[in-house]
């Protein structure tokens, strides 16, 4: 019966099944050939059953809703036990003793944290030099230092310059409904009208006015049909500290998807900042250079970068600055946001945090390259105002290495 109910609920959640693929379900279960439990269950019945990334999320929602509750292996219940009954509680450290931490630069850091590696051979926390939990050393997690290299865990202090392990984020969605009407209206503003192509639209006042010069022998007038000419580039930040504005970001995404009046629309995703590359599909990471996104850019091109632009400032200003420990961008972030920005004069950011906390270093950096606004239905409004008026396009980024050197001295 739990079967036939996680049938309904998938259908129910608008995750088309067809009876041929549950009968194939069906038949790989009874075989045997999906081990017994929970986990192997979930992964053969989404690779089955859903047919598009876009679906994921509500597969995930319609398992958990017929699934929760079910039996836990009793073994890993212990050693989940065990490990909280004996947390390890990062040092409160007095602002004193926070200052008197050193803060490396990015390539001593990384020197430093691969020295460790080689030599640490056992589990630590609470200590300041190895990779650890709850201490004061700038490797591991769970602890207390200004800047670092974060291992496992999840983030909470924003300090980490790097982080060294794999990152997971989903795409947004494109098919949320909630609110994508008021945000569709919005966007529609946006349109640049232009008469382009072959004459095949009615022209009703020039034909009345033909002929009546033409003593009232009807006289077509015809005229070219107004098109949309605005090509729209959507760039946006997933993951890390944009979860929480996931669905924001995916109700734009959704209404500028699914709106029929672009000239030409893409969608890419970027983490923290813009690098060499962006995905098309950051699930699987799919990636697309950003100098071919930057290649396509036309008369009546906008550009719109969706992002939090909360990041370490290494991460904008140093080459191999990257979040990511072992992407090597040889080309510093602040570089390809001043080319995007060069290339695409009608671009704008939008941010999803609330403006009184624009105040980060790396935010301060992101404004003075674009115009930014936030990501609600007046911000937006705001920031296509700004496109259509060619305030947007107004401002000249620096445009040599010297000039962000000096812009970024105060940030190191």
């Amino acid at each position: 019966m739990v079967f036939l109910d996680f049938f309904g609920k998938l259908r129910e959640l608008g995750v088309k099944v067809t009876s041929h693929e549950w009968l194939a379900l069906m038949e790989a279960i009874q075989s045997g050939a999906v081990e017994p439990g929970l986990t192997p269950f979930y992964y053969a019945s989404r690779a089955l059953l859903v047919k598009r990334e876009a679906d994921f999320d509500r597969f995930d929602q319609a398992f958990g809703a017929v699934f929760r509750g079910a039996p836990i292996d009793p073994a890993l219940l212990d050693r989940f036990n065990d490990w909280l009954n004996d947390p390890i509680a990062p040092k409160v450290l007095s602002p004193e003793e926070l200052a008197a931490l050193h803060e490396m630069d990015l390539e001593k850091l990384r020197e430093l944290f691969e020295q460790r590696l080689a030599e640490q051979t056992e589990r630590h926390d609470g200590g300041n030099r190895w990779i650890g939990t709850g201490g004061t050393s700038p490797f591991g997690h769970g602890g207390t230092h200004p800047a670092g290299v974060r291992v496992g865990g999840t983030g909470g202090g924003g300090r980490a310059m790097q982080i060294a392990s794999r990152r997971d984020f989903k795409n947004y969605r494109d098919d949320v409904i909630i609110d994508v009407r008021q945000v569709q209206v919005a966007l529609r503003k946006l349109r640049r009208l232009t008469r382009v192509g072959e004459r095949l639209e009615l022209d009703m006042d020039r034909t009345i006015e033909k002929t009546g010069k033409n003593a009232g022998e009807l006289e077509l007038a015809m005229r070219a049909p107004r098109r949309n000419s605005v090509r729209l580039t959507l760039l946006m930040d997933a993951g890390g500290s944009m979860t929480p504005f996931a669905e924001l970001v995916s109700t734009l995404f959704s209404a500028a998807a699914r709106s029929s009046h672009w000239k030409r629309f893409e969608g890419f995703y970027f983490h923290n900042c813009i690098y060499e590359s962006v995905f098309t599909d950051i699930w699987q990471r799919q990636e697309k250079p950003t100098a071919d996104v930057i290649a396509t850019a036309t008369e009546g091109s906008v550009l719109v970068i969706v992002g939090d632009a909360t990041m370490h400032p290494s991460e904008l200003v140093d080459r191999h600055g990257a979040i990511d420990y072992w992407h090597r961008n040889d080309t510093p972030g602040v570089e390809w946001l001043s080319r995007l920005r060069r290339r695409f004069p009608d671009s704008v950011w939008l941010n999803p945090v609330a403006e009184q906390w624009w105040n980060a270093p790396s935010c301060e950096m992101v404004r003075r390259i674009f115009p930014m606004f936030p990501l609600t239905l007046q911000g937006l409004g705001s920031a296509i105002s700004n496109l259509r008026s060619g305030r947007a396009a107004s401002y000249t980024p620096p445009s040599s290495d010297s000039t962000w050197a000096r812009l970024t001295a105060v940030y190191r």
